[in-house]
């Protein structure tokens, strides 16, 4: 026989790791589709709307948006996928079900993913358009254009792919948790 209040105890701990778990994973899957979101707001319309500029609105409305974009409500999202993608990757690990565990990993993946290609690619070629100078002090800015806009619409177009499979993941992930957890 158990002491007196263990069961309770017991119980409301349980409850406690079980919203705490649900919570983390609402939190990642809602952060992964604002990223991904604004990934494909960008293949969808403003590099669209870019293409057809010339070279100094183009050149000067992407450093706009380079700088405009680092920003806290960016930054919370974008490591904030990572962050709560691993939590709940660690929670589903202690206590949670198999079957959601391997798609907050696999989303998990795919976070890491999206968070290479915009280091690697895309934040060395929004650094080199910034250093190219303003848009006034740049004399070819045909040749600025050019190293940029390829390569970059090209891998937003990946971290875009990635980043909705990694939604897509947790939303799975959140449905099969709906399914499987343990309810009251």
């Amino acid at each position: 026989m158990s002491e007196p209040g263990t069961t309770g105890l017991t119980g409301r701990m349980t409850a406690l790791i079980e919203t705490t778990r649900t919570a983390t994973l609402v939190a990642a899957t809602l952060a992964a589709g604002l990223l991904a979101g604004l990934f494909y707001a960008f293949t969808c319309a403003v590099m669209p709307g870019l293409r057809g500029s010339a070279d100094r609105t183009f050149v000067d409305g992407m450093q706009r948006i380079n700088a405009a974009i680092l920003n806290p409500w960016f930054m919370l999202s974008f490591l904030g996928v990572l962050v709560l993608t691993a939590a709940a990757a660690v929670l589903q690990f202690s206590g949670g079900t198999r079957a959601v565990l391997v798609w907050v990993v696999a989303a998990l993946v795919l976070a890491v993913a999206t968070l290479v290609i915009t280091g690697v690619v895309n934040v060395p070629l929004n650094n080199a358009l910034a250093a190219a100078g303003p848009v006034d002090a740049i004399a070819d800015l045909a040749e600025v254009r050019a190293r940029f806009e390829a390569a970059w619409v090209r891998w937003n177009l990946v971290r875009t792919v990635t980043s909705t499979g990694a939604f897509g993941c947790l939303v799975w992930a959140l449905v099969l948790h709906g399914r499987l957890a343990p309810h009251a």
